[in-house]
């Protein structure tokens, strides 16, 4: 199995910035193309930039929220600060986390890689902790050795 954990963390937020998944949250090809696609809007209009320029370390995170019944992706950061009337605070509550260490070529292949772990094999086979719902994220951390490396955080609850 990879490189995963339990570890408790304390509670904290995330600003960022969003777009509805239209596809079904069956449909991998299609969610992976849609969150594609808004990574590359974020980044090419600069608002990938403005979150970066108030967080509070190096982080940036790839978040997944259901939220009034929508599926929800956001890109964000940790800070304190605001950017716009778009954004949202995302609240992550305090407790125990999956954590899934790994890397990739480029930030996509990273979440892609994580997510694929985390709910294909990981959360499947566990037998002492489930995922309830909540936010999930994938956290970039940082380029090592030409590699993007991070983990993928998912609050879980002992069974």
């Amino acid at each position: 199995m990879e490189n995963y954990s339990l570890e408790e963390k304390d509670r904290f937020t995330v600003l960022g910035l969003g777009t509805e998944l239209q596809s079904d949250y069956t449909d991998f090809a299609g969610i992976s193309k849609e969150k594609s696609d808004f990574w590359l809007a974020v980044k090419e209009d600069g608002r990938l930039d403005t979150l970066k320029a108030i967080s509070t370390n190096d982080y940036i995170f790839a978040v997944n929220e259901a939220v009034n019944n929508k599926m929800m992706h956001y890109a964000g950061v940790m800070t304190e600060a605001t950017v716009s009337e778009e954004s949202r605070i995302i609240e992550f509550p305090k407790g125990e986390y999956l954590v899934v260490k790994g890397e990739g070529q480029t930030a996509e292949e990273l979440s892609n890689k994580l997510s694929g772990i985390a709910f294909g094999q990981v959360l499947p086979e566990a037998n002492n902790f489930a995922y309830v719902g909540g936010p999930n994220a994938t956290v970039e951390m940082g380029q090592r050795n030409g590699y993007v490396f991070g983990e993928m955080w998912i609050p879980v609850v002992r069974k």
